[in-house]
């Protein structure tokens, strides 16, 4: 099922990201894990890639694992700054030959040690190839309540936002925040820009204060002042 007819449904929806291991020595455990977060049948699982597009070969056999055995409807993460377009041709293929319906589509994190491909630049030009791609896929994006950390204001970040929602983006997930009035604002903003598809907001639990922090560095999210 497409992730535009579970967020069309009445009532809550509730969706898991995992993140696929980084050596196939933790495969199973983290394989484990992920089918019993699947038995508590939420509305979808996001299956994620490691920083550059690493762990790609788990990401497709997680998520074709909870989507056959477990009949959730899976989201598969695919990035492009350090791929080819006959790369991602073929992840997409191999997502369609597995049944994947939906996929989050990103540009990625620049490697540190620099780009060795320049296939594509922007999510959205990712975007508009699998779009062309038969329209077989629900397509997802990222979007920024507080704006992307490369863009010179929330308005740049907005316009390039439409810019992937006009190249076929069906709905949009959220980097995680901590203040709710921020992402009310963001969505009101967006709704003016003629942004219409469905938002979901990403919330992480806090379970390593370090891990958060870190987080926060990177993405730029404002921490609430403890009162």
């Amino acid at each position: 099922m497409k992730i535009t007819e579970l967020l069309a449904r009445d009532g809550l929806s509730l969706s898991f990201e995992v993140f696929p291991p980084k050596t196939d020595t933790a495969f199973a455990s983290v394989k484990a894990a992920t089918e019993e977060i699947a038995d508590l049948k939420p509305a979808f699982v996001s299956v994620t890639y490691g920083a550059g597009g690493g762990t790609s070969q788990y990401t497709l056999e997680i998520a074709k694992t909870i989507k056959q055995a477990h009949g959730v409807p899976t989201l598969a993460h695919l990035t492009c700054v350090s791929s080819t377009r006959e790369t991602v041709r073929a992840r997409i293929e191999d997502m369609k030959a597995a049944g994947i319906e939906n996929v989050m589509a990103l540009r990625g994190d620049i490697p540190a040690e620099g780009r060795s491909v320049f296939d594509y630049n922007y999510a959205s030009e990712l975007i508009y190839d699998i779009k062309s791609h038969d329209g077989y896929f629900c397509i997802g994006g990222a979007c920024y309540p507080e704006g992307h950390v490369e863009s010179a204001s929330q308005a740049e970040d907005i316009r390039h936002l439409k810019e992937k929602v006009d190249a076929g983006c069906s709905f949009l997930t959220s980097q995680m925040f901590f203040d709710n009035n921020l992402f009310y604002n963001f969505l009101y903003k967006i709704r003016e820009a003629g942004i219409t598809v469905p938002v979901v907001p990403g919330i992480m639990p806090i379970t390593n204060a370090n891990q958060v922090e870190r987080a926060v560095k990177l993405s730029g999210s404002f921490m609430p002042q403890r009162f």
